[in-house]
């Protein structure tokens, strides 16, 4: 591949300020310090010198959610198929080649949109261009109903890289994760086409649907006051739902390497996951009370565990809520935003008839609020230890 960083190396003259394609200099970078090993050095100050930088940090998060990826796509082709009552006969190949044609062009049109404009903004500002798109690109695509337009994920990703984060200044500036960003502008200005029950399933014009299936997902079921699933189903992501949240074992797959390489804050995943468990079991005390509807009645009564396995919520624990600029930053900060998260979560989940899905709302909540639960944590910090100096005086 020695050819690819000559190519790189011969063209960097043309790049340079007053050069002919100079334009590109934020382009040409972009990539060459994908590919290799910056060769710039920091020349002045102190700095803190690591084997990792901002690409490698990113392209771990991508490597992450990968398995996740790859199942959501071969479930794609399980929900097609079984819908159509030809699961039992398709072959694994068929129904991985199914999901992949569904699924690459959502995750193609999330990465030329985000990444277009990233490069647009980063040449204008003369400024290096940065790889937070880089995680950005792939959670947008696995956090959308198979079914979403492609027009739509383009517009919502444009919304989310230009108005939820290049507004603040572009990477590690961002008040809110643009994944989430994206998914609840297209909640809320295309309803319909985020909800009901066809948008799970990717059917054709001629498929022809087997009696007694519905498409629904288990968030639904479980509002409407049943639960068609098992457990098992849940666990391994054999459900409707969106592309790569429905396998809880993928997405902890991803989990285990997040926190072996350091990169994603095993505190905010801990303690997201009991905050649901708490407010489930909060809920199952309550099951019982007069004027609950036998619907919400069933709803309460749902074990904690299939909260933590249903729908978004162990997607957005590992993934979303883990996000380094959005998430809080001190030690017990994270404990506190990852369960508050947690309780939301559950919340917005049962007692929310409308929105069965609370994860994005909890998150998108707290992301706004880790500023202060740090503030908050830095200043209880604070006033311990000029109390403590006050005794020792």
């Amino acid at each position: 591949m020695k050819f690819i960083k000559n190519f790189f190396e011969r063209t960097e003259p043309l790049v340079q300020k007053g050069a002919k394609y100079h334009w590109l200099n934020s382009v040409h970078d972009g990539f060459f310090t994908f590919l290799y090993t910056p060769k710039t050095t920091s020349k002045t100050g102190t700095h803190i010198h690591d084997y990792i930088d901002l690409k490698r940090t990113m392209s771990i998060v991508v490597l992450s959610v990968v398995p996740a990826l790859l199942f959501g796509m071969y479930n794609v082709g399980v929900q097609h198929f079984k819908a159509i009552g030809e699961l039992a006969s398709t072959g694994f190949f068929d129904i991985f080649l199914f999901g992949l044609i569904k699924v690459l062009p959502i995750v193609i049109v999330s990465y030329a949109v985000g990444l277009g404009i990233e490069f647009v903004f980063a040449q204008l500002r003369g400024h290096e261009i940065q790889e937070g798109f880089l995680v950005s690109g792939m959670l947008i695509p696995l956090i959308m109903p198979v079914n979403t337009p492609l027009w739509m994920i383009a517009v919502a990703t444009a919304f989310a890289v230009i108005l939820g984060k290049e507004v603040f200044g572009g990477t590690g500036m961002n008040i809110w994760n643009p994944a989430l960003v994206a998914r609840a502008f297209l909640f809320f200005a295309y309803p319909a086409q985020m909800s009901g029950d066809s948008v799970w399933i990717a059917l054709k014009d001629t498929d022809k649907v087997v009696d007694g299936f519905s498409g629904a997902t288990p968030m639904a079921d479980a509002a409407a006051g049943h639960l068609n699933y098992s457990v098992a189903d849940a666990f391994f992501g054999f459900i409707p739902g969106s592309i790569g949240e429905t396998s809880t074992l993928a997405i902890l797959i991803g989990a285990v390497l997040l926190i072996i390489t350091g990169i994603g804050s095993w505190k905010i995943m801990v303690s997201t996951i009991a905050g649901g468990a708490v407010m489930g079991l909060i809920l199952n005390a309550f099951s019982g009370s007069a004027g609950l509807s036998p619907e919400v009645a069933t709803y309460f009564s749902m074990p904690f565990w299939h909260h933590l396995i249903l729908g978004g919520f162990m997607f957005g624990a590992i993934f979303m809520a883990t996000d380094p600029v959005s998430a809080a930053q001190t030690e017990k900060g994270k404990w506190i935003y990852g369960f508050l998260i947690g309780i939301l979560a559950i919340i917005f989940r049962v007692i929310n008839p409308a929105f069965p899905e609370g994860m994005m709302l909890a998150i998108l909540l707290m992301n706004t609020f880790a500023p202060l639960i740090d503030h908050y944590v830095v200043a209880g910090h604070v006033k311990r230890r000029v109390k403590r100096a006050k005794v020792s005086a």
